[in-house]
């Protein structure tokens, strides 16, 4: 591989690219071939590029080279900065490979106010801008968090066990029909049947019945009810008394992204595969050829570029330690190892970060008390409900 002589300020060469997504093709043929016969996999694995396997030093400086070759490609572009360590990350390569390049072109980043964020993350991100010489802009949506919650219901679990759910609130499907599902020996035949029992509530009944649209069993990927363990069951026991939904993130974040990022050519942002829950799973662009999980054009004529979608924990843990990265306060003073809306019940430990949150920001966590605490609770159930049944088996 080439690799272009300059440096940066922080040491990181740029590699040339004419190569490595060429490469990826080599190594998505080699995995798909290898996974013929063997347990469903999604693309998330199956798209797996060549670079992602590469030590840290080696991963990141190839994924250094694609935001540029990207950037040359598509210079309209914006990037969503939020104050997390993911996004300091992006930040940086982002940064550091316009001081190699002076030609390229500058991006514009953004952050999200949902009006449930800490302190430590709105002077993070003034701190932020300042350093690299950029402007973050502040944007604040149109229905706030707390209307939103009201409204549509509150997050529990995941985004996908709340879309899920709220879905199966909403349309009273029975969940009887996880039985008749698994009972059927010509499943194909039952999934049909139910299709034309229950119409317009396909995504539903795959949920439920842990399948594809085919009839298939997939009960081990993560758009399934049984992706979290015994959920089918302690949802029958114990029902929850409140409206779940995951309408908040898209009042609050997705709606007003759209409309501002409307005028750009190419969306950054700083998702990673090991995030878990909807990061993990492949998006909904219409899949051709040319699209990658890090890359892809999507029907409006866009381009999604996720740079860090294969970075791991401990990729970003070196990054950090190499180039000096300083995280928000939330991170380096408060103990969180995540931030975001302060308290998402998404978030399996949102109440432990709350307490750590407590003594530098006690206001911040009474409001999300007040938005999330139903969902605290019937997470606590199902903890109990899950470390019993656990235990009998």
């Amino acid at each position: 591989m080439n690799i272009i002589k300059e440096k940066s300020a922080v040491g990181m060469a740029v590699p040339a690219t004419e190569n490595i997504e060429r490469s990826t093709d080599k190594s998505i043929a080699d995995i798909k071939r290898k996974s013929k016969g063997k347990v469903y996999k999604s693309r998330v694995y199956t798209e797996r590029p060549g670079y992602a396997d590469l030590d840290s030093p080696a991963k990141f400086q190839a994924i250094q080279g694609i935001i540029v070759t990207r950037l040359k490609q598509h210079p309209n572009a914006i990037c969503s900065y939020s104050g997390g360590s993911d996004s300091d990350i992006i930040i940086h390569m982002i940064e550091s490979a316009r001081q190699i390049i002076p030609s390229l072109p500058p991006v514009k980043y953004v952050f999200f106010d949902t009006g449930l964020e800490m302190k430590a993350t709105k002077d993070h991100v003034k701190a932020t801008a300042k350093k690299y010489g950029v402007e973050i802009k502040k944007v604040r949506p149109k229905i706030g968090i707390v209307k939103a919650s009201r409204e549509y219901g509150i997050p529990f679990v995941s985004k996908i066990m709340s879309g899920g759910l709220s879905e199966w609130q909403k349309k009273g499907v029975p969940l009887s029909i996880a039985d008749e599902y698994a009972d059927a020996e010509d499943k194909a035949a039952k999934r049909q049947e139910l299709k034309e029992r229950y119409p317009r509530c396909q995504s539903l009944i795959n949920f439920l019945c842990c399948c594809n649209s085919a009839g298939e069993p997939r009960p081990n990927i993560q758009l399934v009810i049984n992706s979290s363990k015994y959920m089918l069951d302690f949802i029958r026991e114990c029902p929850p008394d409140f409206q779940i939904s995951a309408k908040c993130c898209d009042c609050c974040k997705k709606q007003i992204a759209h409309r501002v990022q409307k005028p750009y050519e190419m969306i950054i942002t700083g998702e990673r595969r090991d995030e878990g829950g909807m990061r993990s799973v492949p998006r909904s662009e219409q899949w051709n050829e040319t699209n990658t999980m890090c890359f892809a054009e999507t029907s409006d004529g866009k381009y999604r570029f996720r740079p860090l979608y294969y970075v791991s924990d401990k990729d970003k843990a070196w990054y950090k330690e190499y180039y000096g990265i300083k995280y928000s306060d939330a991170y380096e003073v408060y103990g969180l190892t995540r931030t975001g809306c302060c308290g998402c019940p998404i978030s399996y430990k949102a109440e432990e970060d709350l307490e750590k949150i407590r003594p530098y920001e006690p206001n911040v966590v009474k409001a999300a008390y007040n938005i999330f605490g139903k969902s605290y609770e019937y997470r606590k159930k199902y903890n109990e409900y899950k470390t019993n049944r656990m235990k009998e088996e």
